[in-house]
């Protein structure tokens, strides 16, 4: 049978996408990119906030139209199913199987079609053991959070990457265990497990294999990895492992939280040649009231010093942070704060989220909301400070020289497009570069001539 896929959401979603796909290969089922082709569809949902709720919902009952025609089976997993499993499966009857994540580990025994037929959820006897099993009370919620099961070693080894030859997502860890008030993800992808050195490094070998250039480390906080299995952050000895791989030319790992980036791990970015130098930490915001709010384990000094102190021991670092306007209770003040530190932090690449409040969260109960109007108000205002401080960092980049992984063409065929060490695929900007014989999946050195909002344009020397 022929089957399609549709992954929504974060790059750890698309992870558990390419494992799922791999899982269909192994039992010799056709992958096929167009829907109208597929027997059977897979949707992968994210459940995050409302606008990923809503677009996953919307994309369901997209798909549930080819089963009109061609389509017999159509199956939706991930964030989404998790969080609403009972509601989904009274509201979708279009949907022959919704598959939790806490059950991917015997996904196999829920899908198979090769007997024509599909199975029963699990017992209620399963349900129960699964629910008893690592267990833990958020003290805020007194929510049950559990340690959710992970795929296996050779089912990550038999993923199929879709993201090209360029670069492949390497996810060290599941699940988070910060219990941020506003955050639904421990409640969804339950605590932070770690994936043990080994398997990790075996993997990252595979990938070497296939030829791709980049190796993206993500966890939903990179810096606990380790903190569960060998009793303290391991993220460092882990990236310098990596770096030992032949055939990986460039590595960067994604969302740091302040509080565990550690002078080891600077240093380890300093000096390790094939890390890009380059920081994601979302930090939400700077107002001490709000972090405590937000139940962050950080502060306003304690923040400012650390980017002091990696600016200092990297001076030519990329910072990208993202944030949170319109938190329960934000007063104008604390936003005011929020945009003066902005103003004087000067990230190199930001991003900007309206609180969304989501059920089973802490801060969903929380009183003093803020009005959508008002929220808006407060992002278009930090979105109109980053764009002004985005051209300033822009413009210093003319004339300097760079190294750029070539990934694609322009539409109208003018120019070639590409990254340098400094920007992350999909969340960061490009590199425009005229000149059109350059191949596809190289490395080319470039002279920036020009910038266009938030890309740069080249030309190569």
């Amino acid at each position: 049978m022929k089957v399609g896929f549709i992954s929504l959401g974060c790059s750890k979603n698309l992870i558990d996408t390419e494992v799922t796909i791999g899982k269909f290969k192994e039992h010799r089922f056709e992958i096929v990119n167009n829907p109208q082709e597929a027997e059977i569809i897979v949707i992968n949902t994210c459940g995050f906030i409302e606008s990923a709720k809503e677009e996953a919902i919307n994309t369901i009952l997209e798909m549930a139209e080819y089963k009109k025609k061609r389509c017999k089976y159509l199956i939706v997993m991930g964030c989404l199913v998790q969080r609403y499993y009972d509601e989904l499966v009274k509201a979708l009857p279009e949907v022959d199987l919704f598959l939790k994540i806490e059950d991917y580990d015997k996904m196999w025994e829920k899908v198979p079609f090769w007997d024509g037929g599909k199975k029963e959820p699990c017992s209620k006897t399963e349900k129960r053991l699964q629910t008893k099993n690592n267990t833990e009370i958020d003290g805020n919620t007194k929510k049950k959070i559990r340690k959710l099961p992970m795929f296996k070693e050779q089912e990550y080894l038999q993923r199929t990457i879709s993201t090209g030859e360029n670069y492949a997502y390497l996810k060290i860890g599941e699940g988070c265990s910060n219990l941020c008030t506003y955050c639904a993800i421990p409640y969804i992808r339950g605590l932070f497990i770690s994936r043990p050195m080994e398997e990790i490094i075996k993997e990252a070998e595979n990938i070497a294999k296939q030829g791709i250039k980049e190796l993206i480390i993500i966890a939903q906080d990179t810096t606990k990895y380790g903190v569960d299995l060998y009793g303290k952050s391991k993220l460092a000895e882990l990236l310098k492992k990596l770096c030992k791989i032949d055939g990986i030319h460039w590595i960067r790992f994604l969302y740091s939280y302040p509080e565990g980036i550690t002078d080891e791990l600077i240093q380890v970015v300093k000096n390790e040649e094939k890390i890009a130098k380059y920081f994601d930490i979302p930090i939400q915001h700077i107002s001490d009231e709000v972090l405590k709010k937000m139940n962050r384990k950080t502060t306003k000094q304690n923040i400012e010093n650390l980017l002091s102190k990696i600016r200092k021991e990297i001076p030519n670092v990329t910072l990208r942070t993202s944030l949170i306007v319109g938190f329960p209770g934000e007063t104008k003040e604390q936003f005011e704060e929020l945009y003066d530190f902005v103003e004087k932090a000067k990230f190199d690449k930001l991003g900007v989220f309206e609180y969304s409040k989501e059920d089973g969260t802490p801060a969903a109960t929380m009183p003093n909301q803020i009005h959508h109007m008002t929220k808006k108000s407060r992002f278009n205002k930090i979105m109109s400070l980053q764009q002004q401080i985005s051209r300033e960092k822009m413009k210093a980049k003319i004339g300097t020289k760079q190294e750029v992984l070539i990934e694609a063409k322009s539409f109208d065929r003018k120019y070639v497009i590409g990254r340098t060490k400094l920007d992350a695929p999909d969340i960061d900007g490009v590199v425009y570069i005229k000149n059109t014989d350059l191949k596809l999946n190289k490395f080319v050195n470039c002279k920036i001539t020009d910038f266009r909002d938030y890309d740069l344009v080249g030309e190569t020397y």
